[in-house]
């Protein structure tokens, strides 16, 4: 069964910088695209970025330019770096798998996401 783990949020100031991790298990890591949704209270979960297994990263237009989605197979782990972080980037940060799909050279945002992480949040405030 496919389990994945964010960890990495925290508390930030405006301008400042975090890498959240996605530890993943019980799949197999090489074959699947894997994104980062956050979600705010009262609002549906946004997709932001998305890696595909070939790892060539998409993303949102709210946070293009300034984060950066990587993979790192031996670990089976996806990070998302956050740059110049704003505070309307404060949110819960989940990562999501997408089993739909295997060995695809691109990715969408649009993805079927059906594994999901319990989130870590991430506040951005002064």
């Amino acid at each position: 069964q496919p389990e994945l783990v964010e960890s990495g949020g925290g508390l930030v100031q405006p301008g400042g910088s975090l890498t959240l991790s996605c530890r993943t298990s019980g799949f197999l890591f090489d074959h699947y695209n894997i994104a980062w949704f956050r979600q705010t209270p009262g609002n549906e979960r946004e997709a932001i970025s998305c890696i595909s297994s070939g790892g060539a990263g998409s993303y949102a237009d709210s946070v293009k330019g300034r984060f950066t989605i990587s993979r790192e197979s031996a670990k089976m782990t996806v990070y998302l770096q956050m740059n110049s972080l704003k505070s309307e980037d404060t949110a819960i940060y989940y990562c999501a798998l997408d089993l739909s799909r295997e060995w695809s050279a691109r990715c969408s945002l649009d993805g079927h996401w059906n594994h999901w992480g319990r989130g870590t949040q991430v506040t951005v405030s002064r």
